[in-house]
């Protein structure tokens, strides 16, 4: 290999590192890559991965972790590959490895022919993805989502499957037992903390994080980021993208973690916890509030059916504020603009589009389908109807931080509740790195 190649390799990879820690802003353990070759029509028996004949096949690269998702999108890969008997569907779900392997791919100019957008359909994969406004589903993307996909000129992006709507999930029963009404501003959420505390004499932990899985923890900072500076009338928004923001004004976040870690309203073996054991812990009552999603549900509907569960907006940070969701894109579908079947990835994502195809989508994500029409039934389905006029941001990080700073917010804000930096130098860290990674 010559030393040129070697060079633009090496840079490939580590970018590819640096960008991982963003994929994980969901719950749940990293799926194992998974070839799914689609029925044939005429036997219902898997073709070889090549395909068979003048078969085509197309490949699908998916960030769906979650297992009974993953079965929804073999089923309704097969229903297409059955109605299309020329066409097979290599689906695969690399996990946590997606985003490593579709940096390197989109060096190489060597996409799979439809793939999940995860949340930069425009800004990191726009120059790859064709235009899709002339589909047929097109025009019933959501009034929120439209433009999150649809660039000035009006190229549409992908098919949103499923929209992020993200805030706070609870444990219903301790609430409705301790008689503390969803909580609106972060001093009303610190003030149900210490209700929960004081009055459980200790058997119940506010909030559980962990410093081993410590995207929970840069999950904190990005959510109420946009409480602190994005959502406020008076906000810092245009400052950020400026590069103009004082990162003195970041302080508030670290310094209100600190005082949540201080006063025991995160679990004490925050450091050494992981994920995997918050499932168990929120089913037996000892957790309150989680900053997950709703497929957080299917994990402790595992353990005790009969929970019932909340969900509620990300609280307001500034007096005279409101409450607000971060969101953008969660699971998408775009086509590959220099695919060999390009035509037939767009029948594919087509199909997924269809309405009871999307409402089976939707109800095991447990989130707001990306198309109006589709009705979908689930547990969380009155907390959206409730919650249906509450703003939606962005994820802080995706629009107002350059790539690689969500690696930084998890990893400080693991060192700030050791013990390793306070507030000011996490402060301090965050202006430093922005300036670095936003000059490579």
């Amino acid at each position: 290999m010559n030393k040129k190649l070697w060079s633009s390799t090496m840079l490939v990879l580590t970018c590819s590192i640096a960008l991982a820690g963003c994929s994980q802003r969901q719950g749940g353990t990293a799926a194992e890559k998974t070839a799914v070759p689609a029925p044939t029509a005429d036997t219902g028996k898997s073709s070889s991965p090549a395909g068979t004949g003048d078969k085509t096949r197309i490949t699908v690269y998916s960030t769906v972790n979650d297992k009974p998702i993953q079965e929804v999108y073999k089923q309704i890969a097969s229903d297409f590959a059955r109605e299309n008997g020329k066409v097979d569907v290599d689906l695969q779900f690399p996990g946590t490895e997606y985003e490593n392997i579709l940096k390197v791919k989109m060096a190489a100019n060597d996409l799979p022919d439809v793939f999940d957008t995860h949340g930069w359909a425009i800004i990191r994969y726009g120059k790859y993805l064709a235009d899709l406004k002339d589909q047929p589903w097109a025009s019933q993307l959501t009034n929120t989502i439209k433009d999150v996909v649809t660039d000035k000129s009006g190229k549409v992006h992908a098919l949103v499957l499923s929209e992020a709507k993200d805030g706070l999930t609870y444990n219903a029963d301790l609430l409705k037992k301790y008689n503390i009404e969803p909580p609106k501003t972060f001093d009303e959420l610190m003030a149900a903390a210490e209700k929960l505390k004081t009055e459980s004499k200790g058997e119940v932990t506010p909030f559980y994080f962990s410093g081993i899985d410590d995207w929970m923890i840069g999950q904190y900072f990005d959510y109420f980021a946009t409480s602190l500076l994005i959502s406020p009338k008076d906000n810092e928004a245009q400052n950020l993208l400026d590069k103009k923001f004082d990162w003195n004004k970041w302080k508030p976040l670290p310094d209100k973690f600190l005082e949540m870690q201080k006063k025991g309203y995160i679990n004490k073996d925050v450091l050494t916890a992981k994920y995997s054991d918050l499932p168990q812990q929120f089913s037996q009552g000892k957790v309150a509030f989680t900053l997950q999603g709703p497929s957080f549900a299917d994990e402790v509907h595992k353990i005790k059916a009969d929970l019932k569960i909340g969900f509620m907006p990300v609280p307001s940070m500034v007096p005279g504020d409101a409450p607000n969701f971060s969101g953008g894109e969660r699971y998408t579908m775009g086509a590959w603009k220099d695919g060999k079947h390009l035509d037939d990835a767009k029948k594919l994502i087509a199909y997924f589009a269809k309405p009871e195809n999307m409402t089976k989508i939707a109800n095991a994500t447990k989130l707001p389908p990306g198309l109006k029409g589709v009705e979908a039934k689930h547990e969380f389905t009155e907390y959206y109807n409730k919650y249906a006029d509450i703003r939606v941001f962005p994820y802080f990080d995706r629009v107002y931080l350059p790539n690689g700073m969500w690696d930084v917010m998890c990893k400080t804000g693991t060192a700030l509740l050791a013990g390793n930096v306070d507030a000011k130098q996490y402060s301090d860290k965050m202006k430093q790195e922005v300036e670095r990674l936003s000059n490579k």
